[in-house]
Formats: C-alpha cells, sequence, structure tokens
C-alpha cells in the first residue's frame, strides 16, 4: 500500500497525474484522428487555426504552449498535405503567415464530429470532463504567472 504521508509518493504527483493523463487522453484521440490524416498536435495546430486565420507563427507558438523549433515540422507537414500555407511577410522577413488552405477550411467539417467521438469513447459524463478541462486551465494560468515571473 502506498505511503500517502511521503511527498514523494508518485501517486501524490501532479505533474505524474498529469503526464499519464495526458498521454492516456492523447492515446484516444489517436485513432479518431487517423482518418484525417493528422497526429494530435497537427490537430491542435488546426485548432487553432480554425478559430483565426491567418496567423502568425510565433502567434500559434504562443497559443499552444509551444517553442517554435517544435511547431515549424508540424506546419511544414500540414502544408505538404495541403492544409495550410506558409507565407513570409513582406514587410517584416522574420514573421511567418501561417493561413488555412480550402482543403483546410472544408477538413473543419469533418473534425467537428472528434469532440463527441472522444467524449463516447471515454465514457465520461461530458460535464465531468468540462469541470477537468476548467481545472487544468486554473492550473495553466498559474503555470503561466509562475514562468512569466521566472523569465
Amino acid at each position: 500500500m502506498p505511503d500517502t504521508e511521503d511527498p514523494l509518493a508518485l501517486d501524490r504527483q501532479v505533474c505524474f497525474a498529469l503526464a499519464a493523463t495526458s498521454r492516456s487522453v492523447i492515446g484516444v484521440y489517436r485513432p479518431i484522428l487517423e482518418p484525417l490524416g493528422l497526429t494530435h498536435p497537427q490537430y491542435l495546430v488546426l485548432l487553432a487555426l480554425w478559430e483565426r486565420s491567418p496567423r502568425t507563427a510565433r502567434d500559434i507558438a504562443d497559443t499552444l504552449y509551444l517553442e517554435p523549433p517544435t511547431l515549424s515540422p508540424l506546419l511544414k507537414r500540414l502544408e505538404a498535405i495541403g492544409y495550410v500555407s506558409r507565407e513570409r511577410n513582406p514587410d517584416n522577413e522574420r514573421e511567418l503567415r501561417i493561413g488555412l488552405t480550402e482543403r483546410g477550411r472544408a477538413l473543419r467539417a469533418r473534425a467537428e464530429e472528434v469532440p463527441g467521438r472522444v467524449v463516447e469513447r471515454l465514457g465520461v459524463p461530458l460535464s465531468v470532463l468540462e469541470e477537468a478541462r476548467d481545472r487544468l486551465s486554473e492550473l495553466l494560468a498559474a503555470t503561466r504567472r509562475v514562468t512569466d515571473r521566472a523569465g
């Protein structure tokens, strides 16, 4: 039986619960996204672009809490499969503008099924998932405040 008094007990660690849950939930998404030809990180990029397009690569990276070197291969792959276009800003060559192509916009209709299928596969009431999302969003905001103060 785990020692609940041990501050280093694995089952008491927020980082472990988050990491294990993240991997597991992304695993639920994988077979749902596969017919769309998307990985989970690519899906997140498209979600950001379906909210607003075009966006700068920096804006997408900030929105998704990704480092630009992590985002770059995702954008290149999405461009290669025809979902996004990448263009340099003529007024600022360092700025990369990312926009949805017609094919990328059309994919949104098929992707609208994804959230419902995830809820169905998890078998957890939507209200529980919404509550978890809200608590995780609060935790994310708290970590952002810590990193903003440190940086």
